[in-house]
């Protein structure tokens, strides 16, 4: 009787894990189909609604953040790291004043954020918060300004617009296709000690789509040669990649599962844009040597 139980145990296992892997592809769904359409939206309108968008990330990125800190024991200065990102996304949108805000900022960012550390009671671990307090607005603040400076101010069709469609459609595009090709051929591991779940084949599978969207909007929209396009392609889902390992070693760190609940079968805002921060710093640096940023 032990034995047909245990059987059937083993035999409702695999039933129980494509029950919920099919539940969580649902959600992804249903969330990308609300999500999408707004974000497109605020990237085709450019300029302020850009702007509007990317503080609303930026400010529930640095909340999971600051949860995410505060499990593990970590004390951050959470306003400070927000002052910091702020300042990098209005210097984004005001190019005329942006050096001299960016040099006066980062300043009084130095010069703020120490002393709050000197009147603690307990001085054990200072360094790490205010280290942490700086890097913060950084992992996150100036990504999101780059994003900004990409898509400029023009509404609709201009090189900002396709530089965007480039990131999120290479990003998305890697994502999805990693998830499925992970699952259903992933037999090697990438990085079992961060993120065990993640497999090269679902890499290459990923690549395949990131790849896909650098040639469809840089070649004809902007005239970028298709060779470039490719290794842009092929950078993006690098940086996809990067972008995912260092929020998982994170969440490692921090011993979360996820960053949040915000967005239903996606986690956390940061679950969503970790591969978005490090794949705009390719197509930012990309767009500035090929002479196309807006």
């Amino acid at each position: 009787m032990r034995e047909a139980n245990e059987q059937k145990k083993e035999t409702d296992a695999p039933e129980k894990a494509d029950r919920q892997w099919f539940r969580s592809v649902g959600l992804r769904v249903l969330t990308a189909l609300v999500g999408i359409p707004i974000v497109l939206a605020m990237v085709w309108m450019g300029g302020w609604w850009a702007f509007a968008l990317a503080l609303l990330v930026t400010i529930v990125a640095i909340s999971e953040l600051r949860a995410m800190m505060r499990h593990e024991g970590y004390q951050p200065v959470m306003l400070v790291s927000f002052a910091l990102a702020l300042l990098f996304l209005v210097a984004a949108m005001l190019p005329k004043q942006r050096l001299l805000l960016l040099e006066v900022g980062i300043s009084l960012a130095l010069l703020a954020s120490f002393p709050v550390f000197f009147f603690r009671k307990k001085l054990e671990g200072a360094m790490v918060d205010w280290s942490l307090t700086v890097a913060i607005a950084f992992y996150l603040g100036w990504p999101m300004s780059c994003m900004l400076i990409l898509r400029g101010s023009q509404v609709g069709l201009g090189n900002g617009l396709w530089w965007l469609l480039t990131l999120f459609g290479g990003v998305w595009g890697f994502d999805t296709g990693a998830f499925f090709a992970g699952h259903f051929f992933g037999r090697h591991k990438l990085a079992p000690r961060i993120s065990p779940g993640k497999t090269w084949e679902g890499v290459f599978g990923g690549l395949i789509f990131s790849i896909a969207a650098a040639v469809l909007f840089t070649t004809l929209p902007m005239g970028t040669p298709w060779y470039l396009a490719v290794v842009l392609g092929m950078l993006v889902g690098a940086a996809a990649v990067l972008g995912d390992l260092a929020e998982s070693l994170l969440k490692r760190q921090t011993h979360v599962k996820d960053s949040g609940q915000f967005l239903p079968g996606h986690g956390g805002m940061l679950d969503r844009i970790d591969s978005l921060l490090f794949a705009v710093l390719i197509i930012f640096v990309f767009a500035l040597f090929t002479g196309n940023l807006s």
